[in-house]
């Protein structure tokens, strides 16, 4: 009796997986790339690039090249590097490049916190980085990132034809063919367009702290960080969310191909387990915060422990192993519809091999969700609660 209920409610489970994932995938082919519609118009609009560094001297000058190298006035954006208590030479490279570029900013944190011990020093950064910020808007990224040199022009299009107070743009991970890099940029890319396809729509938050925009007023009439300044994580996804409870019509995604933002894959598994984990601990916060993403982690969480049970459960029933490959095949056949043109969308290769990765993708899944909620990780050289 016992076995037929949990088969309905997995089955139950799959159906609604599916009903929420193709509708993604409905809202994502219906979107409409953004293309500058202004040739060689005069914008107005002035950034302050934001880049917390902790380590990053192997990145750091390859990101500041295509930053401070954008074919946009460099008297409208500003470059602030803030170091985050680096002991490589970060700095010194930064330092190197103000010679040449008067609109590059160095900030040591070391020196704004004068000794204050933080649980969440990327948002510190963030924050002091923001206070001397002069732009009208604040752009976050990443050290390790490459910039297209298009990208502050296309934000500066949308941002004067939209009118919004947050922009969340594309990210995709890099590939060097390895498992741990092919695993990590499929998954990524799925998560990007679960996020274009529903900003876009309207129905729920998610976005990346390695290129996103928001006003700096804004910043400061939600109070910053405050409230969710002692939670690791979330620069990004709490922020959005303040911010849209304040100005629910005004957040916008930035589905541009001149808007994507590259960044690196963690190097190993044991990394990419720890960044997995440093996201899913702040999936708690969502609970009262965002009640639709709430729903959709608890629905991905069950669902894909349900499939992890199921191979054990085989030991006492035999034919829980057939249920198990129905239910994989489906969810895989799902997934791809909805992968597919957000691959095309990325100009990437789609990785045919896809479904042989799905045991590896269901158990990190259920690992990571797991110690994101009770355990602590290790980033950037910090052990993290």
């Amino acid at each position: 009796m016992w076995m037929k209920i949990f088969l309905w409610e997995v089955a139950a489970m799959l159906v609604i997986y599916a009903f929420v994932m193709l509708l993604y995938r409905k809202w994502f082919v219906q979107l409409k790339p953004f293309t500058n519609p202004q040739k060689n118009y005069s914008s107005t609009t002035s950034f302050s690039i934001i880049i917390p560094a902790r380590n990053e001297a192997s990145n750091i000058g390859h990101c500041l090249q295509g930053i401070l190298q954008q074919n946009y006035p460099a008297t409208l954006f500003e470059v602030i590097v803030i170091d985050d208590h680096s002991t490589d030479s970060t700095s010194d490279i930064v330092e190197n490049l103000q010679k040449v570029y008067k609109n590059l900013k160095l900030i040591k944190l070391v020196d704004e916190l004068n000794g204050q011990i933080v649980n969440s020093y990327k948002k510190k950064a963030i924050e002091n980085a923001i206070s001397h910020a002069k732009g009208t808007w604040i752009i976050t990224t990443d050290a390790d990132c490459i910039i297209k040199k298009g990208w502050l022009e296309i934000y500066a299009a949308f941002i004067e034809q939209h009118n919004p107070v947050f922009v969340a743009a594309p990210v995709i991970f890099s590939n060097d063919g390895s498992l741990v890099s092919t695993f990590q940029y499929i998954d990524f890319m799925s998560l990007q367009g679960i996020t274009a396809a529903a900003v876009s729509a309207g129905f729920h938050n998610m976005c990346n702290g390695a290129n996103l925009a928001y006003k700096k007023s804004v910043f400061y009439e939600v109070n910053g960080f405050w409230g969710i300044d002692k939670i690791a994580s979330g620069d990004d996804m709490l922020l959005m969310n303040k911010i849209k409870k304040s100005y629910p019509n005004r957040i916008g995604f930035l589905y541009s191909q001149a808007a994507i933002v590259t960044t690196h894959p963690m190097p190993d598994w044991k990394s990419f387990f720890n960044q997995r984990i440093r996201w899913a601990s702040k999936a708690e916060q969502f609970k009262s915060k965002d009640k639709k993403v709430f729903a959709v982690l608890v629905l991905v969480y069950c669902f894909n422990a349900a499939l992890f049970i199921m191979p054990l459960l085989a030991f006492f029933n035999i034919y829980f192993l057939g249920y198990w490959l129905l239910f994989l095949i489906a969810k895989t056949s799902v997934e791809l519809a909805f992968a597919l043109p957000v691959a095309k969308f990325f100009g990437q290769r789609f990785i045919w091999w896809f479904p042989l990765l799905q045991p590896l993708h269901i158990g990190y899944i259920v690992i990571s969700g797991w110690l994101g909620k009770f355990g602590t990780y290790h980033w950037k050289g910090r052990n993290v609660k």
